[in-house]
């Protein structure tokens, strides 16, 4: 009686694993066990990197709103403190946005947020 391998599991399985690791360079894309490695690791940058780009991201629209507001004299702080007691609620993302693309917007929300301050 032949010993049982379970190969059509184990077949499906590498094959999984190479497919994902289409595109790596070298044994990482054809050896199973290099391949399994390399795409353990790149999944977990790809989980942690995930959570990361958000940081990024806000940091970003922060840069960006931090330069437009102080062409119009005006600190990040500020004007962050000003439309929160004007009640505006734009996000980050929002307001970079409106920096980048319409400055006449821009300028009539930093005015807004300056009367607040007042």
């Amino acid at each position: 009686m032949p010993r049982a391998t379970n190969a059509p599991a184990t077949k499906k399985r590498h094959k999984r694993v190479l497919k994902r690791a289409k595109g790596f360079v070298g044994g990482r894309s054809k050896l199973f066990r290099t391949a399994n490695e390399s795409v353990k690791r790149a999944r977990k940058f790809a989980f942690r990197d995930r959570k990361v780009k958000k940081r990024q991201f806000r940091s970003l629209w922060i840069v960006r709103i931090s330069a437009a507001v102080k062409q119009a004299g005006l600190s990040y702080s500020k004007f962050i403190d000003g439309l929160t007691k004007a009640g505006v609620e734009l996000d980050r993302k929002i307001l970079s946005d409106i920096a980048v693309s319409d400055e006449k917007t821009f300028k009539e929300i930093v005015e807004t947020a300056k009367s607040s301050l007042k």
